[in-house]
Protein backbone atom coordinates (compact mmCIF):
# COMPACT_ATOMS: atom_id res chain seq x y z
CA UNK A 1 0.00 0.00 0.00
CA UNK A 2 1.48 3.56 -1.02
CA UNK A 3 2.25 5.68 1.58
CA UNK A 4 0.07 8.21 0.69
CA UNK A 5 -2.96 5.92 0.48
CA UNK A 6 -1.98 4.78 3.86
CA UNK A 7 -2.42 8.49 4.64
CA UNK A 8 -5.95 8.96 3.56
CA UNK A 9 -7.22 6.27 5.65
CA UNK A 10 -6.07 7.41 8.50
CA UNK A 11 -7.41 10.62 8.26
CA UNK A 12 -10.84 9.45 7.17
CA UNK A 13 -10.81 7.22 10.24
CA UNK A 14 -10.09 10.41 12.33
CA UNK A 15 -12.62 12.22 10.59
CA UNK A 16 -15.71 9.71 10.89
CA UNK A 17 -15.35 8.84 14.73
CA UNK A 18 -13.42 12.45 15.86
CA UNK A 19 -13.98 15.22 13.64
CA UNK A 20 -12.01 17.24 11.60
CA UNK A 21 -10.63 17.58 8.18
CA UNK A 22 -11.54 14.72 5.74
CA UNK A 23 -9.46 13.27 2.99
CA UNK A 24 -7.12 15.19 0.64
CA UNK A 25 -8.62 17.44 -1.37
CA UNK A 26 -9.70 16.12 -4.93
CA UNK A 27 -8.05 17.56 -7.65
CA UNK A 28 -9.28 17.92 -11.50
CA UNK A 29 -9.87 13.87 -12.52
CA UNK A 30 -8.42 12.22 -15.56
CA UNK A 31 -9.84 9.40 -17.02
CA UNK A 32 -8.42 5.90 -16.32
CA UNK A 33 -8.80 2.67 -17.97
CA UNK A 34 -10.59 -0.17 -15.20
CA UNK A 35 -8.31 -2.79 -17.16
CA UNK A 36 -5.73 -1.56 -14.92
CA UNK A 37 -7.67 -2.57 -11.76
CA UNK A 38 -7.43 -5.80 -9.87
CA UNK A 39 -10.96 -7.94 -9.79
CA UNK A 40 -11.95 -6.94 -6.08
CA UNK A 41 -10.79 -3.24 -5.19
CA UNK A 42 -11.44 -1.57 -1.47
CA UNK A 43 -12.21 2.40 -1.75
CA UNK A 44 -12.89 4.50 1.39
CA UNK A 45 -15.04 7.41 1.18
CA UNK A 46 -13.63 10.87 1.17
CA UNK A 47 -16.07 13.05 3.40
CA UNK A 48 -14.81 16.50 2.51
CA UNK A 49 -16.42 14.99 -1.12
CA UNK A 50 -19.56 13.12 0.09
CA UNK A 51 -23.02 13.50 1.96
CA UNK A 52 -25.52 11.75 3.42
CA UNK A 53 -28.69 13.59 3.56
CA UNK A 54 -32.36 13.60 4.63
CA UNK A 55 -35.76 15.50 3.63
CA UNK A 56 -39.08 14.78 5.65
CA UNK A 57 -42.16 16.97 5.58
CA UNK A 58 -43.31 19.74 7.83
CA UNK A 59 -46.98 20.72 7.61
CA UNK A 60 -46.89 21.54 3.94
CA UNK A 61 -43.17 22.34 4.29
CA UNK A 62 -39.96 20.74 4.04
CA UNK A 63 -36.86 19.88 6.33
CA UNK A 64 -33.58 19.21 5.27
CA UNK A 65 -30.67 17.66 7.33
CA UNK A 66 -27.45 15.89 7.32
CA UNK A 67 -25.06 13.55 9.22
CA UNK A 68 -21.64 15.33 9.94
CA UNK A 69 -20.26 11.87 10.97
CA UNK A 70 -20.14 8.97 9.34
CA UNK A 71 -17.79 5.97 7.41
CA UNK A 72 -18.49 4.53 4.17
CA UNK A 73 -16.15 1.29 2.40
CA UNK A 74 -16.86 0.27 -0.92
CA UNK A 75 -15.58 -3.15 -2.24
CA UNK A 76 -15.95 -3.56 -6.23
CA UNK A 77 -15.72 -6.99 -8.15
CA UNK A 78 -14.06 -7.11 -11.53
CA UNK A 79 -12.50 -4.77 -13.88
CA UNK A 80 -15.80 -3.33 -15.76
CA UNK A 81 -17.45 -2.18 -12.07
CA UNK A 82 -20.57 -3.37 -12.55
CA UNK A 83 -20.92 -4.97 -9.19
CA UNK A 84 -19.91 -4.23 -5.76
CA UNK A 85 -20.63 -3.59 -1.87
CA UNK A 86 -20.91 -0.51 -0.14
CA UNK A 87 -21.03 -0.47 3.75
CA UNK A 88 -22.46 2.40 5.78
CA UNK A 89 -21.97 3.79 9.37
CA UNK A 90 -23.08 6.59 10.68
CA UNK A 91 -23.23 8.55 13.94
CA UNK A 92 -26.89 9.45 14.60
CA UNK A 93 -25.62 12.31 17.39
CA UNK A 94 -24.30 13.74 13.97
CA UNK A 95 -27.62 14.91 12.67
CA UNK A 96 -27.88 18.52 11.69
CA UNK A 97 -30.99 20.59 10.42
CA UNK A 98 -29.48 23.90 10.76
CA UNK A 99 -31.38 24.48 13.90
CA UNK A 100 -30.30 23.28 17.36
CA UNK A 101 -33.40 23.36 19.03
CA UNK A 102 -34.96 20.71 16.02
CA UNK A 103 -31.71 19.39 16.26
CA UNK A 104 -32.19 18.50 20.06
CA UNK A 105 -35.52 17.41 19.48
CA UNK A 106 -34.29 14.71 16.85
CA UNK A 107 -31.86 13.18 18.92
CA UNK A 108 -33.75 12.50 22.29
CA UNK A 109 -36.02 9.19 22.25
CA UNK A 110 -39.23 10.75 20.48
CA UNK A 111 -36.94 10.49 17.24
CA UNK A 112 -33.32 8.57 16.95
CA UNK A 113 -32.47 8.16 20.38
CA UNK A 114 -28.93 8.84 19.75
CA UNK A 115 -28.04 7.63 23.56
CA UNK A 116 -29.86 4.03 23.10
CA UNK A 117 -28.99 3.85 18.96
CA UNK A 118 -25.71 5.60 18.49
CA UNK A 119 -25.33 4.33 15.03
CA UNK A 120 -27.35 3.92 12.16
CA UNK A 121 -25.99 1.39 8.86
CA UNK A 122 -26.31 0.34 5.66
CA UNK A 123 -24.99 -3.08 5.14
CA UNK A 124 -24.43 -3.72 1.58
CA UNK A 125 -25.88 -6.65 -0.22
CA UNK A 126 -24.35 -5.31 -3.79
CA UNK A 127 -24.63 -3.04 -6.49
CA UNK A 128 -25.08 -2.83 -9.73
CA UNK A 129 -24.01 -0.31 -12.60
CA UNK A 130 -25.77 0.61 -16.21
CA UNK A 131 -24.33 2.47 -18.11
CA UNK A 132 -24.08 6.00 -15.74
CA UNK A 133 -27.32 4.46 -13.91
CA UNK A 134 -26.54 2.37 -10.53
CA UNK A 135 -28.92 0.90 -7.67
CA UNK A 136 -27.36 -0.15 -4.36
CA UNK A 137 -29.04 -2.68 -2.69
CA UNK A 138 -28.94 -3.31 1.39
CA UNK A 139 -30.10 -3.88 4.84
CA UNK A 140 -30.55 -0.02 7.00
CA UNK A 141 -30.85 -0.36 10.36
CA UNK A 142 -32.10 2.16 12.69
CA UNK A 143 -32.70 2.05 16.50
CA UNK A 144 -32.16 -1.56 15.71
CA UNK A 145 -34.86 -2.06 12.97
CA UNK A 146 -33.66 -3.37 9.81
CA UNK A 147 -35.34 -3.42 6.35
CA UNK A 148 -34.21 -3.85 2.91
CA UNK A 149 -33.75 -0.60 0.88
CA UNK A 150 -33.24 -0.16 -2.81
CA UNK A 151 -31.21 3.15 -3.37
CA UNK A 152 -31.01 4.27 -7.22
CA UNK A 153 -29.28 7.53 -8.97
CA UNK A 154 -26.25 8.09 -11.22
CA UNK A 155 -23.06 6.33 -11.46
CA UNK A 156 -20.17 9.01 -12.24
CA UNK A 157 -17.33 6.56 -12.87
CA UNK A 158 -13.58 6.05 -11.77
CA UNK A 159 -10.77 8.81 -12.56
CA UNK A 160 -7.35 9.60 -11.09
CA UNK A 161 -6.79 13.02 -9.60
CA UNK A 162 -3.63 14.89 -9.95
CA UNK A 163 -2.25 13.47 -6.65
CA UNK A 164 -1.85 10.13 -8.37
CA UNK A 165 -5.12 8.60 -6.35
CA UNK A 166 -7.86 6.41 -7.92
CA UNK A 167 -11.34 7.63 -7.05
CA UNK A 168 -15.38 6.27 -7.98
CA UNK A 169 -18.13 8.32 -7.12
CA UNK A 170 -21.66 7.87 -7.47
CA UNK A 171 -24.92 9.78 -6.03
CA UNK A 172 -28.41 7.53 -5.35
CA UNK A 173 -31.58 8.07 -3.17
CA UNK A 174 -34.28 6.05 -1.51
CA UNK A 175 -37.82 6.91 0.28
CA UNK A 176 -38.33 5.10 3.99
CA UNK A 177 -41.36 5.25 5.70
CA UNK A 178 -39.75 6.29 9.30
CA UNK A 179 -41.95 4.02 10.80
CA UNK A 180 -40.91 0.98 9.75
CA UNK A 181 -37.85 1.90 11.94
CA UNK A 182 -39.80 2.47 15.33
CA UNK A 183 -39.88 6.58 14.30
CA UNK A 184 -43.69 7.03 15.26
CA UNK A 185 -43.89 10.34 16.66
CA UNK A 186 -46.21 12.50 15.64
CA UNK A 187 -48.77 15.18 16.24
CA UNK A 188 -52.33 16.24 14.30
CA UNK A 189 -52.46 20.04 13.77
CA UNK A 190 -55.58 20.80 12.35
CA UNK A 191 -55.91 17.50 11.03
CA UNK A 192 -52.62 17.37 9.33
CA UNK A 193 -49.83 15.40 10.54
CA UNK A 194 -47.22 17.04 11.70
CA UNK A 195 -44.42 15.48 10.59
CA UNK A 196 -44.55 13.39 7.04
CA UNK A 197 -44.05 9.33 7.55
CA UNK A 198 -41.68 9.41 4.18
CA UNK A 199 -38.05 10.08 4.94
CA UNK A 200 -36.31 11.11 1.66
CA UNK A 201 -32.78 10.02 1.41
CA UNK A 202 -29.75 10.36 -0.82
CA UNK A 203 -25.92 9.72 -0.46
CA UNK A 204 -23.64 11.47 -2.47
CA UNK A 205 -20.40 9.33 -2.62
CA UNK A 206 -17.09 10.15 -4.08
CA UNK A 207 -14.14 7.48 -2.59
CA UNK A 208 -10.31 6.80 -2.76
CA UNK A 209 -9.07 3.25 -3.66
CA UNK A 210 -6.82 2.05 -1.39
CA UNK A 211 -5.79 -1.55 -2.57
Amino acid sequence: MRAGTSALIATGLATAFVGGPGAANAQTATHISAASVPAETKWVVDMVHSQVDFRVRHLVGRVRGTFSKWYAVLVTKGADWKDGTVNVSIQTSSLTTGNSYRDADLRSDRFFAVKRFPKMTFQGTGFAVNDSTVKLHGILTIRNHSEPIVLSGVYRGVAQDLEGHERIAFEAGTVVDRRDFGITYNQSVGGTDLIGNDVEITVAIEAVRVD
